[in-house]
């Protein structure tokens, strides 16, 4: 049996990919006690800049990760690979064209689609989650850098809602200790585990646990 591929995929820059993409594989590693590989195939390579911070702070051998990176058409042959020989694959994938992101999208398992509650980022997500609709892929929605008490967000719901889309109830905030975290080279349920912030990642695992 294959591991499970997971790929975070949203066309619009700024979503926070990589911050989503970074906590999944953390959580993952930690509540599942599964092995777990994180692809990068962004050339920005902001998910390998995290990584290597996360080797600076715990050292070479104590990340719990396995790091790799591809590109194009080889980013599809990479995450296969690796799901033969970990549990889970995590892939953070760039904020461009159908061709960039069509590979990690057409190898996963369920397509993770985080969108900041603002009509201009539903927008823009449509273009996304209709590509993870041709290549056969589950995709879904995941509020991610949302702001306290925002009426807008529960307007966006029902957007969402009404355009056909799916989102997982399950949501992130627009918490510091997240980029705090991430500068360290790693997650709010290792820098705050009882903050609220790793609550909801905890729940956003969940939530995904019963998709599986």
């Amino acid at each position: 049996m294959t591991g499970r591929i997971i790929t975070v995929a949203q066309q619009k820059g700024g979503s926070g990919k990589t911050t989503l993409s970074a906590h999944l594989a953390v959580s993952l590693s930690r509540l599942t006690g599964g092995s777990v590989a994180v692809l990068d195939v962004d050339p920005q390579g902001s998910f390998g800049t995290w990584f290597e911070a996360r080797e600076r702070t715990l050292g070479e051998d104590g990340t719990g990760l396995e790091f790799r990176t591809a590109s194009g058409w080889g980013a599809r042959r990479e995450a296969r690979s690796l799901a033969r020989n970990f549990d889970y694959v995590v892939i953070d994938t760039p904020p461009k064209t159908d061709a960039d992101a069509k590979p990690a999208i057409d190898a996963a398992d369920l397509v993770l689609v985080p969108i900041q509650p603002t009509p201009v980022d539903l927008w823009a997500t449509d273009q996304t989650l209709r590509l993870a609709d041709r290549e056969d892929t589950p995709a879904v929605l995941v509020f991610n850098r949302v702001p306290p008490r925002a009426a807008l967000t529960g307007e966006m719901t029902e957007a969402i809602a009404k355009a056909g889309f799916e989102s997982l109830s399950a949501k992130l905030g627009n918490r510091t200790a997240f980029a705090s975290s991430m500068g360290k080279g790693l997650t709010v349920v290792e820098t705050e585990s009882s903050g609220k912030a790793a609550q909801e990642v905890d729940a956003l695992l969940k939530e995904l646990f019963s998709r599986f």
